[in-house]
């Protein structure tokens, strides 16, 4: 292990043993699970919002597929990882402050983002936080762009209640055993719209009825 890489491991120790619920892990995400959640991704997504940057290892990822800095925007709470993460990615813009406040800020000129990459602990956190969580990047995302989130937990961690409210759709695209603890990644988009369906029933509904 680099001496950086033991550097941001005690950083990360740290800030986990001074609010383990707001961190989420003991450790960084590993190699394995930065390269499962950035998979679908690539220059072509357009700009990629990342919550919870921490120590940048999902943003390492995202710029090794080639996802220029300038395409990225960097959100996290925490000040020392706010600071390292300036140091590190000088042209992404990085924001410190809360989530639930992402619907409050432009980002990249007013240009939708094709992918929300997601490393908070929406486990521990409270349905009306995830709530302003999720809508506050769906209204920065495409119409077709997606949130992907990891867990360590069995299933999507956001309920399928939550779901259903906000019209979104989960789905799981893989699991990483290698990662300590194992966590799974979800991609979470919005449910497509059915219009081909409700002129279906319009035209049946028109057949039915009597000329007049």
């Amino acid at each position: 292990m680099s001496i950086d890489a033991v550097v941001e491991t005690i950083g990360w120790v740290r800030a986990w043993i001074s609010d383990p619920l707001h961190v989420g892990a003991v450790v960084p995400s590993g190699r394995a699970l930065a390269e499962l959640i950035t998979s679908e991704i690539s220059p072509a997504t357009g700009p990629v919002i990342e919550l919870g940057a921490g120590t940048g290892a999902f943003t390492r990822a995202l710029r090794a597929r080639g996802v220029a800095e300038e395409s990225l925007a960097l959100v996290d709470d925490g000040s020392d990882f706010v600071r390292r993460l300036k140091g590190r990615f000088p042209y992404a813009r990085i924001l410190l402050m809360d989530a639930t406040r992402l619907k409050d800020v432009e980002l990249f000129g007013g240009k939708a983002a094709g992918a929300v990459v997601s490393g908070l602990p929406l486990l521990s956190m409270p349905p009306k936080k995830v709530i302003a969580i999720l809508e506050g990047a769906f209204g920065h995302l495409r119409a077709d762009g997606a949130f992907y989130q990891f867990t360590y937990g069995p299933r999507c961690p956001v309920k399928r209640t939550l779901l259903d409210r906000l019209g979104l759709k989960a789905t799981r695209i893989g699991r990483v055993v290698a990662n300590v603890p194992p966590a799974a990644v979800y991609r979470i988009r919005r449910r497509p719209s059915r219009p081909l369906a409700a002129a279906s029933v319009r035209r049946e509904r028109s057949a039915a009825e009597p000329d007049v």
